[in-house]
């Protein structure tokens, strides 16, 4: 993936325009704008809204998935847009993703329909696995016992990721890529892959960086997309949420206050410096404006350097799918990667 950023006075320019600046390419060819909004745990209710003032203020990168149960009204304002000739298709990237509950490999077609049905589309700019893991169709992320955590299966991914493949020659998806795949887990899926993933999304932060996992994807061609990127200050209480807070860090706060920039800003514009895709989550309307400043954001070396030494290999995100008894390190191939 090789980052484009067309020269330009950051401080003059406008957000809409700067964002759109921000792209990568993918494998296929095509551009990904590398800035996005990110709709994980935006309830239905709440994410219609902030899809609308994501577009009108200027977003052209909406992402998604079958799990977060708010295709449906994502997709209602998607083609509001559309209808009224506010955006063009080609103008706006949309990614999904198969959900843990789909990992059939017969049925990764009906999954892929239903998500294009839902965001009412011809076809999906970008549709990924979500999880290298399964879980057991039916039951729920709220009520999971042991028994439904099917766990992650080689054999099955390679019937999972050629499937997928199938969905790009019928022309239902643009691009194929995985999300929460270690080295590991992708060169096993390298193995038989006859299209290598177009992207590769993971958690990764000022804390949790992930510089192995990056060089890795990049001597791959695999584009790298960053979840959570201000360190998931919403996350569940479940999750590890005794941990340090990111936006609080001195060093990022004293960033943000010689750019006259927030600190969340600064976590936004480091990936996209870095050459990453960004899709920082928010339901509320001033921040998800404030989120789209961040690509006006001009980071100097100093910055840079400081901000890479704040890397704690601090991963926030990733019990949820831990089978009793597996530690995880055992669910991220720390040993191995």
């Amino acid at each position: 993936a090789f980052l484009v950023r067309h020269a330009a006075d950051p401080y003059s320019i406008d957000s809409v325009k700067m964002a759109n600046e921000w792209s990568v390419t993918l494998n296929t060819g095509a551009k990904m704008p590398a800035f996005g909004l990110g709709t994980w745990q935006s309830k239905p209710a709440e994410v219609s809204a902030a899809v609308e003032v994501a577009l009108r203020a200027g977003y052209r990168h909406i992402d998604t998935a079958a799990a977060y149960q708010n295709e449906a009204e994502i997709g209602q304002i998607v083609q509001k847009f559309l209808g009224d000739g506010t955006i063009q298709r080609k103008d706006v990237f949309i990614t999904t993703k198969l959900s843990s509950f789909d990992h059939d490999p017969d049925g990764i077609e009906d999954a892929c329909r239903l998500s294009l049905k839902n965001l009412q589309l011809n076809y999906l700019d970008l549709y990924l696995v979500h999880h290298p893991r399964a879980l057991r169709k039916g039951s729920e992320f709220a009520n999971l016992t042991e028994q439904d955590k099917l766990g992650y299966d080689p054999e099955r991914m390679a019937k999972i990721w050629k499937a997928m493949e199938g969905l790009v020659e019928k022309g239902l998806v643009k691009a194929i890529g995985i999300s929460n795949f270690t080295i590991t887990k992708t060169e096993n899926l390298l193995k038989t892959a006859k299209i290598v993933p177009a992207v590769n999304q993971v958690e990764c932060h000022p804390y949790f960086q992930q510089p192995k996992l990056k060089a890795y994807c990049d001597s791959k061609g695999i584009a790298f997309e960053a979840y959570s990127p201000l360190g998931g200050p919403g996350r569940s209480s479940r999750i590890n949420i005794e941990v340090d807070n990111i936006l609080a860090d001195p060093v990022i706060q004293e960033i943000a206050a010689r750019h006259e920039a927030t600190p969340a800003q600064i976590c936004i514009a480091y990936p996209l410096h870095r050459g990453l895709v960004v899709i920082p989550k928010s339901v509320n309307p001033d921040r998800i404006r404030e989120n789209l400043k961040a690509t006006e954001v001009k980071l100097d070396t100093e910055d840079l350097e400081r901000l890479k030494a704040l890397d704690r290999n601090l991963r926030f995100l990733g019990a949820i799918m831990l089978k009793r008894g597996q530690t995880e390190e055992e669910l991220w191939d720390v040993e191995h990667d």
